[in-house]
């Protein structure tokens, strides 16, 4: 079976709303984050009362939104970007560079991110790795899953932009 371009198009929008709906997921995370902080500082100078799960629990919401966030920031474009000469290119360069970015620099770093994240999350899941905090979550392992979890997801949405940008860049066909 010979791989056809024609076919791109579909799997750039399939990676496309896997991201956006992770995305849309974590929105809600941050509503959450937003409540529970809330809540901890209208109990700490309320109420003088405090827990440590209640604290550390922001600290897991955090981490997930960054985390799983990841696809879809790559997809907006909004990571850090030094654009002293990009920004001069055309459209199609801009893509050629895009595409020889993401093949050469973002996959490498995210096989190389997994090849040591996918081991320490295991490592936790294998001791069930919980808070050191006396009264912390015990869910440490959970935490530690979202990293590669992130990675996989930052990933997949660079396979889209690697797609995309051939597109763009070997056929002139505005993909978005």
């Amino acid at each position: 079976m010979a791989f056809s371009s024609s076919r791109l198009p579909s799997v750039i929008q399939a990676l496309d709303t896997f991201s956006r709906r992770v995305c849309q997921a974590c929105s809600a995370l941050s509503l959450v984050m937003v409540v529970v902080m809330l809540v901890i500082v209208v109990l700490r100078y309320g109420f003088q009362m405090g827990w440590i799960a209640l604290q550390e629990s922001v600290t897991y919401l955090h981490g997930a939104v960054f985390l799983l966030a990841l696809g879809y920031t790559l997809q907006c474009d909004g990571h850090v970007r030094v654009d002293v000469f990009y920004r001069r290119f055309s459209p199609r360069r801009q893509a050629m560079v895009n595409f020889w970015g993401t093949l050469l620099l973002l996959i490498p770093v995210c096989g190389f991110l997994l090849y040591y994240a996918v081991p320490y999350a295991a490592d936790s899941w294998a001791l069930m790795e919980t808070s050191k905090e006396p009264g912390g979550l015990p869910l440490v392992f959970v935490l530690k899953s979202l990293i590669p979890l992130g990675i996989g997801i930052l990933l997949l949405q660079g396979v889209s932009e690697l797609c995309r940008s051939f597109l763009n860049w070997r056929y002139n066909t505005e993909v978005q």
